[in-house]
This record gives structure tokens, C-alpha cells and sequence, in this order.
């Protein structure tokens, strides 16, 4: 199959911009590129001539008024190429197959029964070739991991698999033969929803997640915003509540105390003596249990705040939340809008906050995501 790379900065920016908003039109792409139509012609032609780019037979509107031959709008060939992307947890990897377009074409899940680093990335390639056999055209691999990553490679530090300095890119690399990005799995969530999910075409946006941990992903003119201490635990001194609950993996008062799955479900078990499920408390808290009620409204009342103290200082045109935690929406939103109103200003203008039901194999298409845009695109976003 014919390659496209290396691109041009000119033409990874043609690229780029068809990819998240195509099919465009060739007056749009240069008005959006502030390219004239010359350039925008010597920029397209190695890109269409090289299979990445294709005139769209109908892209649902009419084609463009030129003399002579109409032009028809430009787009991305979204079968081209297939990515993989991996979502790390504690005794699972989730893994997907997308397109171009990051659309999941493919899941494959199998447990993890071991942290070592080189036995993980032996089950990584052999979960590669398994999806390899389907997809041929496998361009490369995004792995997305909970902890601090150096340099899309190294993971320094992860508190769920307990690995320190680990050169995850290159272990799986060696296996499988491909490209591999490894990054924060917030960053590459971010990274995802910014190009094809909640944030495309967005100025200021932000990600919330919340679930096992908190994350936080803030974008300032359509790219993520990267920050040393990325994932390194910040919510554990983001106090919400001085007089809040103190948890093993958190101040007293912390966001991760308040609002974290492992916290609340220490919280009941600590006041009952009894383990439950985090569905098992949020059902109890919509019945009408105390405890459980007690526990559930003081967790979307620390959402809230978040949500108001990031709509506050960082004043996005949305906030996504996102998460295996989010079920807390369902159960007490109206508490968590509540307290967001009670801390903004009376005349602020709503936030907008949207709730994304995910799983991990959101997170592991946003591994995916940072394959395209780093290994394909040559796109440096963070």
C-alpha cells in the first residue's frame, strides 16, 4: 500500500483539518488554512495521489461552482489505515480497533493476571496479532495507561500496576513490529474527544473523569493544555470540604475522598462493616437508604464544586464529564446542579456540562487517537 508519509507541515495541516471537520470543500479548506487555492493545490495532490485524501462522491451537498469540471469536497479515506489502541487497568486491557476517523471497528478484552512489565506487553502482542489478523493494515499502536508517561514511551510512575520507569513503547514495540505511543489515559481521552468527540471544534473545553481516580484535561485554543504534574494525584489535595471524610487515599476533605469509587465504597464499608458495589450504593442511595443517601449527596456536592470552580477559573464553552463514576449523575444531579448555581455567580451564564456514559473501551479508542495523530500525522498536540 502506498504511504503518505513523511508530510509537510503544510500538508499534515490539510490533513488534519479534513480529518476532523471533512468532507470540506476546496474553497473552505483554504479559507479555513488562509491558503490560497494554488497552494492549497500543490498541498492536496501528493495527499490524494498517495490514497490518504479522496474527492467524496457525495459528501451531501452539491459540488463546488467552478469553470469547467465541479470539484467535489475532499475527504479522508477512513479505511486506509487501522489503529490499535489499549486501555491498561489493574486486571484488564481493553483493546479496539478503529479507522482514520477513530471509528471502533473492533474490541478485544483479556484479563490481566500479572503487572510485570514484560509478560504485559507479551499479552499486548499477542492481543496485536490476534486483531492483526482482521486488519492488515495496521499503522500503529496507542496504549493508554493511569499514571505519569515520559516522552509518549516511559511510563515513570503508575499506582495501579505499581511500575516505575517501565519502557512500555519499546517492550511492545520489540513484539509487534509497529509504532507505539504510550500516554496518560486522561490526556489521550482528551486528546480523542477534542478531535472527534464532545470537544471538536471547540475554543476552551475541559474533561472531567471520575471513577477510580480523578483526572482532569483542560484545552485552550483546540489543544490540550500538558502539565507536569499530569495524573500524578492532584485530587488527593484538591480540598472541596475541610470538614469532609478522610479515606486512605486522600486528604481529608479531597476530592478523592469525596467523589472517588474506591472512597465511597470505603465510606459505607467503614460505617456498616459491609462491602458493596458502587451500583449496589448508588441504587441504595436512590431508594432512600441513609447511609448510603448521606455518602452519595456529599460526593455530588464536591462534583458540584468542581464543576463551579473550573467553570470559574478556567471558563470553558463546556465541560464533559466522563468516567465509570458518572452513574453519580443519575442518582443526584440535581444535587450536583444545585451546587454548581450556589457557587457561581447569580448571573453566570449555565455551564455547559455534558455527561458521557463510557467504558474503558472509550479510553483504550482515545490510546488509539494519539496513534493517528503522533505516528500517522506527525501532529505534536501536547
Amino acid at each position: 500500500m502506498t504511504s503518505w508519509l513523511p508530510l509537510s507541515p503544510g500538508e499534515r495541516s490539510v490533513a488534519i483539518e479534513v480529518l476532523v471537520h471533512g468532507p470540506l470543500s476546496r474553497t473552505e479548506l483554504a479559507r479555513r488554512l488562509r491558503l490560497s487555492q494554488g497552494s492549497l493545490t500543490r498541498l492536496t495532490k501528493p495527499l490524494i495521489e498517495s490514497g490518504l485524501l479522496v474527492e467524496a462522491a457525495d459528501a451531501g451537498g452539491p459540488a463546488e461552482a467552478r469553470q469547467g469540471r465541479p470539484s467535489r469536497p475532499l475527504a479522508v479515506v477512513a479505511e486506509s489505515r487501522s489503529f490499535i489502541g489499549f486501555k491498561i487497568t489493574e486486571d484488564v486491557v481493553y483493546g479496539v480497533v478503529t479507522t482514520l476517523r477513530s471509528d471502533a471497528v473492533a474490541r478485544l478484552d483479556r484479563p490481566l493476571t500479572t503487572h510485570d512489565p514484560g509478560e504485559v506487553a507479551d499479552l499486548l502482542a499477542e492481543m496485536t496479532r490476534e486483531l492483526g489478523a482482521r486488519f492488515p493494515a495496521l499503522a500503529g499502536i496507542g496504549i493508554g495507561v493511569g499514571g505519569l508517561v515520559r516522552d509518549r514511551a516511559v511510563v515513570g510512575e503508575s499506582p495501579f500496576l505499581r511500575w516505575r520507569d517501565v519502557p512500555l513503547a519499546e517492550l511492545v514495540g520489540e513484539r509487534t513490529g509497529l509504532p507505539v505511543v504510550v500516554e496518560n489515559d486522561v490526556a489521550a481521552l482528551v486528546e480523542a474527544e477534542t478531535w472527534f468527540g464532545a470537544g471538536r471544534g471547540l475554543d476552551r473545553f475541559v474533561v472531567l473523569t471520575i471513577g477510580a481516580g480523578i483526572g482532569y484535561g483542560l484545552v485552550l485554543g483546540g489543544r490540550r493544555v500538558p502539565y507536569p504534574e499530569e495524573n500524578r494525584g492532584f485530587a488527593r489535595h484538591w480540598i472541596v470540604d475541610r470538614n469532609g471524610p478522610l479515606t486512605p487515599d486522600g486528604e481529608r476533605g479531597s476530592a478523592v475522598s469525596l467523589l472517588t469509587i474506591p472512597s465511597i465504597r470505603y465510606q459505607i464499608r467503614a460505617a456498616t462493616g459491609h462491602d458493596a458495589t458502587y451500583e449496589e450504593i448508588l441504587a441504595r442511595a436512590a431508594a432512600g437508604e441513609p447511609m448510603a443517601a448521606r455518602v452519595i449527596d456529599e460526593a455530588a456536592r464536591a462534583l458540584g464544586t468542581l464543576v463551579a470552580q473550573i467553570a470559574n477559573f478556567a471558563m470553558p464553552q463546556k465541560i464533559l464529564l466522563a468516567g465509570e463514576g458518572v452513574g453519580l449523575m443519575d442518582v443526584a444531579g440535581d444535587v450536583v446542579d444545585a451546587t454548581i448555581r450556589a457557587n457561581r455567580h447569580p448571573l453566570a451564564a449555565p455551564v455547559g456540562l455534558e455527561t458521557k456514559v463510557s467504558d474503558f473501551h472509550d479510553w483504550a479508542r482515545g490510546a488509539a487517537v494519539l496513534a493517528i495523530q503522533v505516528l500517522v500525522l506527525g501532529s505534536v498536540q501536547g
